[in-house]
């Protein structure tokens, strides 16, 4: 019998894939709060991950397989950044992800809503949640 999938290689494996593109800032779980002095860049992506399932992959109940939805919400100055953080998310995310011990399907983009502007920001800024869908299994 073998152990069940673990997350955090598969949440590893995504982050590592975003943050190999020199040109996107990647926070994962939230970007850090302004009241500790942070100043954020013009554009970013915040990676939230969920705990994800894992799968009988037979009627043998082996829970080889796992599945999860994770989200990046793409931040940018204006309509444009934003939209161009999100287009770099989709390219970095577009080859296989490599989480070793495991055979990978390619993450599917699951979309968004339209981006919205925050006004909470100063200055304001723009974010669009896209959400991506990953599935492994044993190798």
């Amino acid at each position: 019998m073998s152990a069940p999938p673990e997350v955090l290689p598969h949440i590893d494996a995504v982050q590592a894939a975003l943050e190999a593109d020199p040109q996107l800032v990647v926070y994962l779980g939230g970007a850090p709060p302004a009241a500790s002095g942070w100043t954020p860049p013009t554009q970013y992506a915040v990676l939230y991950p969920e705990p994800g399932q894992s799968m009988s992959e037979s009627l043998a109940d082996e829970r080889t397989d796992f599945e999860a939805v994770f989200q990046v919400t793409c931040v940018g100055a204006s309509v444009e950044r934003c939209l161009w953080v999100a287009d770099r998310v989709r390219k970095a995310l577009k080859p296989p992800l490599v989480v070793a011990g495991r055979s990978m399907w390619r993450a599917k983009d699951e979309g968004g809503p339209p981006v919205q502007r925050d006004d909470d920001t100063n200055p304001a800024s723009w974010f669009v949640p896209v959400q991506y869908r990953i599935k492994s299994t044993s190798a």
